[in-house]
């Protein structure tokens, strides 16, 4: 993360922007981050983010991260808010593609400088310093060095604003190399607000030759002063001050870890109000308080330090960021806020396994792996429901397919091991063994014997658990959980001497990221036992027929050198179909590639009609479950073929625009690995399969409902907080913040801030109308003999008030409903807020129907609800249960209805007594009587005091609240009910039964009199 920003004025609101994931605000300094721009921003890569110092309404946004990493993503130029970040509108840039820094003049929000530092593969022109005076209307580009280097920083001098300071970086970055400095790159002064700019480069005391990538900040505690942090040849690189605004320097530091790894940091900032203190931003964080001489650690939640915002009036408050996310303080750095509240974790790969629910594996750039159940049942997923297996920042994950536990990350840039840190996890030991490949230290670069890339293949065999491949320039493969590889094949790359070097010219970079000329992408085929396909970061495909002992080169012809096969995935439903993605971004080109054979690349048809064409592809897959559908992850989100590639449009839906680096098919479930963004499911692709299937154009269409797992709900999961603001426990034992949506359906939705979202319990229903219904649309659930369950309909009155559970939507489109599982509830209670209806018992396991009336026409579905796998429950269980539970039910609503009558003859006795008044003394004391032994009763049924949770500490719960209280007893687990439940049942059954039958006597005998004495005085009786 770069870009962060703060309000000048609201001391808790700050602002991030996401390396890929958007702009995110806080309003109480970080405790809580919601993100502003989804839906308003076409790309997710946001490089420098700016509030003007003079209205905190306005924030401008530089899109495209300078921190030109492996994984870096593109921008699209500068968005624009005048209302502190509610709405935003793109102001131009659009091709500049990566922006290093944004400033604002101190005084006039409309005057804008952005350094743009432009395409990071190829040569473009949209690059340099631009200026707007209007606010971004209009743009000048007032510092152009050429077309092969841009600006990258930019400072202002805010106690002269005409005085501004400006770097420009000549680099490119290639799938191979970074490479960094040139004639393009120097330090730049302008006197007169942007209009005119000098080269100060070679001014005295700056280093001499060539320069690279330099980072500038103007102090203003002290007028003239300024510090430039600055990559140059060999011990020239360092920290560099003026103090006659850059007239003249003075080398003040040399200190190794300033520069460290300059392409990737080179961030300075100057304290607002102390002249001599100032902070570079690298690896760690570091503070000077004599003017730059000496510096010492400043800690940071996490490390890779990217930028620093001071509070020029308050310099207490600050904002930072760094690889793993945005930080707050308000005591000066002492205490920084959480950086685990931020959703923006980048995936490279990830893997499930197939437990329930299934587990997703992922390793994450800049943390560690993880493993994240896809559900939980309680309403959120945080972090006490995931664990990690391993360190993997990088790779992919491989979960042994016969014993869950154990886990392989390849773990290059957070593991010793060598050139792949290979590592195997053990979940019940937590043990993590190295079984690296070839465990030796690569920083001999490209010219290793053996090179493994950042994120190198690990795969099992779909036929052999215990067979283990990963691949590095050559395909290797173990037979003993990673104890000793083989190779089986020899280097399947070009392997080109120009790109076998190590990066220049002022820094030499071999990390692992940068390793080049390896296997990208690998494939061992389900349906042929020893067919294995590779694909290699530099253009090449090969394929082995006999597990290895030969290899043949089916490279696509004409597909260029220097190509990067991203992936190569085979069809689950037909041997010799592979499907192929390859990107060419790093070259310059953005166009998507995809291919397909048929013959296990013996020939290849290109299959890109429909994807955008500035869109390149990482990730391929076809779905298991329907031949012909195929899901695409691009770098700014997810495409669906159902036409077998001919086709394709975007599935993008409510995912946000991020780098989509991996996709798993998982059942009817789409797994999707955001880089930025973090997992998302989509958790119903039924409904695709069926729109290729089935539909045909009809104007009216009800899905079939995919089957559902029938589990009982967590006992405290349903607790729903509140509207109007944040919640904090889903249930007890978890804390995850929430903010609580009701549709006008009725149905209740957790949003989820700082976890991921639970799957929602029930059965998803959707249907499509190609018009709004006319009259009502009703939605009716049926058993498998066809028995009407419940039947919702879509005629919602206007007030809430009058609203009485769940309601459908009938509108033009797409429509969901999700039912709860449940047979319907009792009967309501009158003259009550506090007790509700009976509720219905959960449906048993079996099958259902469910189906859709719009006027004369009607369309029905078959599903069916499982039961819970982990279990092995009978059938005879849950049938003692419903039975049990439907008993409750049944007597609740029996003690309602007594209550129902009760009030409303109370009612009438009260009505008639007043009337009477003293014409018919008799008959009105008899109406008192039978009032008392009404009351009598429903002071036994239920409890009339209780309005609140907190009225039973003075109030006794009676009948119905007691047996209301056994219902979620019989529920609470798929088990059969205990035989205490029974008893209990037994017990206060009787004594309703009771209270029933002194009802019925006081009906038959009393009132019965009453109403005898009335017809004798020609008035109406009393109504039951």
């Amino acid at each position: 993360m770069v870009a962060i920003a703060a309000d000048p004025v609201k001391p808790a609101t700050f602002y991030f922007g996401a390396c890929a994931g958007g702009v995110w605000k806080s309003e109480d300094a970080g405790q809580y981050w919601e993100n502003i721009s989804d839906g308003q921003f076409a790309s997710s890569s946001v490089g420098a983010l700016r509030v003007a110092p003079s209205d905190g309404n306005i924030i401008y946004a530089g899109m495209g991260e300078a921190t030109i990493r492996l994984d870096v993503t593109h921008g699209d130029g500068v968005y624009k808010s005048t209302d502190a970040g509610m709405n935003w509108r793109h102001i131009g840039l659009a091709d500049t593609r990566h922006i290093g820094e944004v400033v604002v003049h101190p005084n006039d929000p409309d005057t804008v400088y952005v350094a743009a530092l432009g395409h990071m593969s190829k040569d473009n022109a949209e690059r340099g310093l631009f200026r707007s005076t209007d606010g971004g209307a209009t743009w000048d580009n007032v510092l152009y060095v050429g077309d092969d280097a841009g600006a990258v920083d930019v400072a202002i001098d805010s106690n002269n604003p005409r005085v501004l300071l400006a770097s420009t970086w000549q680099t490119r970055r290639t799938f191979w190399s970074i490479d960094s400095g040139g004639p393009g790159s120097g330090l730049w002064r302008s006197l007169d607000g942007g209009d005119t700019w000098q080269n100060i480069s070679t001014n005295p005391g700056l280093p001499d030759g060539t320069l690279g990538k330099i980072g500038v900040t103007i102090s203003s505690a002290q007028s003239g002063r300024a510090w430039a942090i600055i990559e140059a040849e060999g011990r020239k690189r360092g920290l560099y001050r003026t103090d006659d605004m850059g007239e003249t320097w003075e080398k003040v530091s040399s200190k190794p870890e300033l520069g460290w790894r300059p392409w990737y940091y080179m961030h300075v900032e100057a304290h607002p109000t102390d002249a001599d203190t100032v902070f570079i931003l690298n690896m760690q964080a570091w503070k000077s308080i004599d003017g730059g001489k000496n510096f010492d650690e400043f800690p940071t939640p996490h490390g890779d330090n990217h930028a620093l915002w001071i509070d020029p009036t308050n310099p207490d408050r600050m904002i930072g960021a760094d690889d793993g996310g945005a930080w707050v303080s308000q005591n000066a750095g002492n205490s920084w806020s959480t950086i685990y509240n931020q959703l923006t974790a980048q995936f490279y790969h990830i893997d499930v396994d197939d437990q329930f629910p299934y587990n997703v594996y992922g390793s994450q750039q800049d943390n560690s792996s993880i493993a994240v159940p896809s559900r939980t049942g309680v309403g959120a997923i945080n972090w006490a429901d995931c664990w990690p297996p391993g360190t993997a920042e990088s790779g992919y994950v491989a979960v042994k397919p016969d014993d869950p536990n154990i886990v392989y990350v390849g773990a290059i840039g957070s593991s010793p091991g060598g050139g792949d840190s290979l590592q195997r996890y053990d979940h019940v030991s937590k043990q993590i063994q190295l079984v690296s490949v070839w465990p030796e230290a690569y920083h001999d670069g490209n010219t290793a014997e053996v090179r493994f890339q950042w994120t190198y293949p690990i795969m099992f065999s779909p036929q052999d658990p215990n067979t283990l491949y990963a691949c590095g320039n050559k395909v290797f493969r173990s037979t003993d959980e990673g104890l000793s590889w083989d190779a089986i094949s020899p280097d399947l790359t070009y392997a080109d001497p120009d790109t076998m070097g190590v990066s220049g010219p002022l820094t030499m970079e071999t990390a692992g990221a940068e390793m080049y000329a390896t296997i990208f992408s690998f494939m061992p085929s389900a349906h042929r036992p020893g067919v294995l396909m590779a694909g290699s970061d530099d253009g090449l495909v090969h394929v082995s027929m006999d597990d290895g002992a030969t290899w043949q080169d089916v490279t696509p012809s004409g597909l260029p050198k220097f190509s990067q096969v991203t992936s190569v995935t085979e069809s689950p439903h037909t041997e010799g179909t592979v499907y192929m993605t390859v990107a060419r971004h790093k070259m310059g080109d953005y166009a998507p590639y995809v291919f397909k054979t048929t013959d296990f690349g013996q020939s290849w048809t290109a299959i890109t009609d429909g994807l955008p064409g500035d869109d390149f592809c990482r990730i391929i897959r076809e779905d298991p479950n329907r031949q012909g559908l195929l899901y695409v992850g691009t770098e700014l989100g997810v495409f669906v073929s159902f036409d077998d590639g001919a086709n394709w449009q975007s599935l993008q839906a409510d995912l946000p625009v991020s780098p989509v680096y991996d996709l798993v098919v998982k059942d009817t479930d789409l797994v999707v690995a955001t880089h930025g963004r973090s997992i998302w499911i989509l958790d119903d692709l039924t409904q695709l399969h069926q729109i290729c299937d089935d539909m045909n154009g009809a104007d009216r269409y009800l899905f079939a409902p995919r089957d559902a797992v029938r589990n009982p709900g967590h006992l405290f999961a349903e607790f729903w907080g509140s509207e109007g603001g944040k919640n904090y426990h889903v249930t007890i034992g978890q804390n995850a913040t929430f903010y609580l949506d009701v549709a006008e359906t009725g149905h209740k939705r957790k949003r989820v801030i700082d976890a991921g979202e639970d799957l929602e319990r029930g059965v998803r229903v959707t249907y499509h109308l190609a018009d709004d219904a006319t009259g009502e649309a009703t939605l009716t659930f049926l058993d498998a003999n066809g028995t009407e369950i419940r039947t919702f309909s879509s005629d919602i009155p206007e007030k809430k008030e009058d609203r009485d559970g769940l309601y459908i939507t009938a509108k033009a489109g797409m429509n969901e409903f999700q039912w709860p599982m449940t047979w319907p509830d009792g009967p309501k209670m009158v003259d009550t807020k506090f007790h509700g209806r009976p509720g219905g018992p959960l449906a048993l396991p079996g099958t259902y129907s469910v189906r859709l009336d719009v006027g004369d026409w009607s369309q029905t579905q078959s599903f069916n609800l499982v039961k819970d796998p982990r279990i092995d429950t009978s059938d005879e269980a849950f049938v003692a249960q419903f039975g049990l539970l439907r008993d409750i039910q049944d007597k609740l609503s029996s003690s309602v209805e007594a209550v129902n009558e009760i009030r409303g003859l109370r009612k009438q006795l009260d009505a008639w007594s007043e009337r009477l008044g003293d014409d018919a003394a008799d008959v009105v004391e008899l109406a008192t009587s039978v009032k008392e032994q009404l009351d009598t009763v429903e002071g036994e049924l239920v409890q009339a005091e209780l309005t609140s949770p907190g009225d039973s500490l003075n109030y006794r719960e009676m009948l119905f609240e007691k047996l209301s209280g056994l219902t979620p007893v019989v529920a609470s687990a798929d088990r059969p009910p205990t035989r205490q439940s029974f008893q209990v049942f037994e017990k206060l059954s009787g004594q309703i039964d009771e209270q029933l039958a002194a009802l019925a006597a006081v009906r038959d005998t009393d009132l019965a009199e009453l109403n005898r004495q009335l017809r004798d005085l020609g008035v109406d009786i009393v109504g039951i």
